[in-house]
């Protein structure tokens, strides 16, 4: 029987040079000269630095520019409160890695609302849709790409005919 998963997962060494790349590119910028801003990717959480609220700002712009162009869902991003203190600003982002609970539970409601023959069940952190139709599975990606789908960074991968 057709099957595959659904993950919300991003590549960690993409991840890793994106914020190398952000780097990069604020040292290079004309309005951060002479300014001490800088990205730091620790685990599954980048730490931005900057002087003011503003350049953190702009910080966030850069950084998502840089996950999406190494091919990292933008929506994967968790962003934190920034803190100010005085003279520095910080602000962590968190990028997010496998289906919580509830948002599993969200996908598999909404795939049986939308009257396909398929079956889906929660296995750990991905959600498993089987069917007997390879069209029917097709259409439960379209959906949750689609409009109506869930804002989370999903993939869908281990596609079994």
């Amino acid at each position: 029987m057709p099957s595959f998963d659904i993950v919300s997962e991003y590549d960690k060494h993409e991840a890793s040079n994106a914020v190398d790349q952000a780097n990069r590119e604020i040292q290079g910028r004309f309005d951060f000269k002479g300014v001490k801003a800088s990205f730091e990717l620790n685990g599954d959480t980048v730490l931005l630095e900057a002087e003011v609220d503003f350049q953190l700002k702009q910080m966030l712009d850069v950084l998502r520019n840089r996950l999406i162009a190494r091919s990292i869902d933008a929506r994967c991003m968790d962003i934190q409160e920034p803190e100010l203190s005085g003279v520095r600003a910080r602000q962590e982002v968190k990028l997010k890695q496998g289906l919580e609970q509830a948002e599993a539970k969200d996908i598999v409601k909404r795939i049986k609302d939308s009257k396909l023959k398929v079956q889906a069940q929660i296995q750990g952190e991905k959600v498993r849709v089987t069917g007997k139709k390879r069209d029917d599975l097709q259409d439960v990606i379209a959906m949750l790409r689609g409009e109506g789908g869930p804002d989370l960074a999903l993939q869908f991968d281990n596609f079994r005919d």
